[in-house]
């Protein structure tokens, strides 16, 4: 079995991003969000966090995590949250022969993507990208249209302009799609 090994770095903040096994015509997330949120909530009253920037659809998310100082264990974080919200979903899920050996669920990919943040253009970038999200897989057409994003927040903060989005151009930005 091959080992996978993660960069840890107490404190850091991180961009993920966490999928669905299902994508194709998945709406579970966003069918669930209430779900979803109680599961970051109940981890993060045990585990403490920061959520800089998040943005849920209907298949992933992306969101960007800061850890308390001294902390660098976000894989028990992501594995909490996904162990809570697949306990609080009926059963009925396609199940692989090597998940139904192990006991588990078929509604999250095993692993996620993670990203350090390097300096503060990294951070702004992947903030941008994530708000961007919906529009870039065709959810919306503009960047306030979509419910289930921070940007709402930033509006609100004024860090964003509520028609901010329409003149970006992320074709040569990819985060772990």
């Amino acid at each position: 079995m091959t080992e996978y090994r993660r960069f840890q770095h107490a404190g850091a903040t991180w961009f993920f991003t966490v999928n669905l096994v299902e994508r194709h015509g998945n709406r579970l997330l966003t069918d669930q969000i209430d779900l979803l949120r109680m599961a970051f909530a109940h981890v993060k009253a045990r585990h403490p966090y920061e959520i800089d920037a998040i943005v849920i659809l209907p298949e992933h998310l992306h969101c960007i995590l800061t850890l308390p100082a001294g902390d660098s264990d976000f894989s028990v974080r992501w594995g909490l949250i996904k162990a809570y919200f697949a306990r609080h979903i009926a059963k009925g899920e396609r199940i692989s022969k090597s998940r139904e050996k192990r006991g588990e669920r078929g509604l999250w990919q095993r692993r996620f993507w993670e990203h350090l943040i390097r300096d503060e253009a990294d951070y702004r970038q992947h903030i941008d990208y994530i708000h961007w999200n919906p529009v870039k897989h065709g959810w919306v057409q503009c960047v306030k249209d979509w419910p289930h994003s921070s940007f709402h927040g930033y509006v609100k903060r004024g860090v964003y302009p509520e028609s901010w989005g329409g003149d970006i151009d992320f074709s040569k930005f990819s985060a772990g799609e």
